[in-house]
């Protein structure tokens, strides 16, 4: 168990880096596995003071924060937003190369 628990600590030391921490939670967006994108947000906000600091922080309810990050959450769009700036970071939206095409 030692294993997993140095690839966490590990993983939380990056994760204190932003630029990582973004280019974390875009793989897991990526991946389109909602509940790995929300374990990927309840990871960086663990390394980045926990869910008190972020629910102070961000004006948000920390019980509705720990439901909405669950694996059956379902954050609505403003509370994500909140979050991310939160963290120092913000959403965005890309063409799809892959599905774009040149007429």
């Amino acid at each position: 168990m030692a294993t997993s628990r140095d690839y966490q600590a590990g993983l939380l030391e990056a994760l204190r880096d932003p630029a990582e921490a973004a280019a974390y939670l875009d793989a897991a967006l990526e991946a389109g596995d909602r509940a790995a994108f929300l374990l990927a947000i309840r990871n960086v906000i663990d390394a980045t003071g926990g869910m008190s600091r972020m629910a102070r922080d961000t004006g948000l309810n920390r019980e509705n924060l720990y439901r909405a990050l669950s694996e059956q959450g379902n954050p609505e769009l403003i509370s994500l937003e909140k979050l991310l700036k939160g963290l120092g970071l913000r959403l965005s939206v890309e063409v799809d190369d892959d599905l774009h095409h040149a007429a």
